[in-house]
């Protein structure tokens, strides 16, 4: 069985949002995503694929569909396959998530 400390693995960058990679299967990816204070994932879409977001840590902004609302630590959404989603740190906190995708588009 793998465990991983999921906040021990957070990273950084100050250019941009910085996917972690925690899992990566022929059927599902599960990363860390860590934003620093204004960064954003750019709103785009995924057909065939699901993705959930989870607030680990902070608090973000998050547009699924036509759709925007702030989630903190404990929430959790579902962006389906081919909805609109992104999501932006508007805080002056990291905000760390786990992100779960199924299936995985990388396979």
């Amino acid at each position: 069985m793998q465990c991983i400390e999921v906040l021990g693995k957070q990273e950084f960058s100050s250019e941009k949002m910085k996917k972690v990679s925690l899992f990566d299967t022929a059927n599902l990816f599960c990363d860390l995503y860590c934003l620093r204070p204004g960064q954003s994932q750019k709103p785009h879409t995924h057909q065939g694929a699901d993705k959930i977001y989870f607030v680990l840590q902070g608090k973000g902004t998050f547009v699924v569909g036509e759709e925007e609302k702030v989630l903190e630590a404990g929430e959790i959404v579902l962006a389906p396959s081919g909805a609109v989603h992104g999501v932006t740190n508007h805080t002056p906190q990291a905000l760390n998530l786990l992100v779960v995708m199924a299936p995985n588009p990388n396979r």
